[in-house]
């Protein structure tokens, strides 16, 4: 047994961050000394303190360290890969809007997205399996993500189909401020049960307008002016709204050139009779 001080030498942590552990349930002493409550620990557990140190170098949140220890190191290793997908999609993300910022100091007067048209189409009614979650601005890339990594793997792993890309729907708006309920969807073919936080549902036919943009067009605020191209659209001629706003994303698109077509901003609309 160690004492919580060569324990932390050995495991490069400190008194203060082993007692957060301990609280957090990552990590609890093997033993308590019931007379003077000093912690003990199992030189066996130097492993997985390591890795948590590890993973809080990364700046990897305690909640996520869970989910990642959990299980087999099979798991940890796609949860891990996982994670950091999403910390790639929103540092480019960011990356993004730095440079937004940037062409709108040196070039004051630009609109910040080059004129394009919006067009329309007919959506079959498609069978999609999702996962809606909470989130604000600052972690919805993560978010996506992540989501649309767990229901692809979920699908391929129950035999379906799901290679034509995938979308997110907003019901509420997403700000750097307060968070709202987006699905994150993925369209498959197959026959698959609901696991978990993930559903499966039909969502319905519908004609929507939309426009084409690039995935550094879709970084915040850029990818507003977007949506307010559809939206003016669809108020100038008379399509009323008929749901939720979406991003559809092309499939990889995350392995397009960044100033390639990559993701539709659209909106179901009611057409208007002529």
């Amino acid at each position: 047994m160690l004492t919580i001080s060569e324990f932390g030498r050995r495991a490069g942590l400190s008194h203060k961050a082993l007692r957060l552990y301990d609280v957090s349930g990552l990590l609890a002493p093997a033993q308590v000394d019931p007379a003077n409550g000093y912690r003990l620990y199992d030189e066996e557990q130097l492993e997985r303190a390591r890795r948590i140190s590890v993973l809080r170098q990364m700046d990897m949140p305690l909640t996520t360290i869970a989910e990642v220890l959990t299980g087999t190191d099979e798991d940890a290793l796609i949860r891990l890969d996982r994670w950091w997908a999403a910390e790639e999609a929103t540092t480019a993300s960011r990356r993004a809007t730095l440079q937004y910022l940037r062409d709108r100091l040196s070039r004051s007067g630009t609109t910040g997205l080059a004129p394009r048209p919006v067009h329309t189409r007919d959506v079959p009614a498609t069978k999609i399996a999702s996962i809606r979650a909470d989130t604000n601005q600052q972690m919805l890339i993560g978010v996506i993500v992540t989501c649309t990594d767990e229901l692809t793997s979920y699908l391929r792993a129950a035999g379906a189909t799901a290679d034509v890309g995938s979308w997110v729907i907003y019901h509420g708006a997403v700000t750097p401020e307060g968070e709202a309920t987006v699905e994150v969807c993925v369209p498959f073919e197959g026959l698959v049960d609901p696991a978990g936080r993930i559903g499966i549902r039909v969502e319905p036919a519908h004609r929507e307008a939309y426009c084409t943009i690039t995935m550094d067009e879709c970084a915040y605020p850029r990818i507003m002016l977007a949506y307010d191209l559809v939206f003016d659209w669809a108020r100038a001629s008379g399509n009323p709204e008929a749901g939720p706003p979406r991003e559809v994303y092309r499939p990889d698109c995350h392995l397009l050139p960044r100033d390639e077509p990559a993701v539709d901003i659209a909106l179901p609309i009611l057409e208007r009779n002529l």
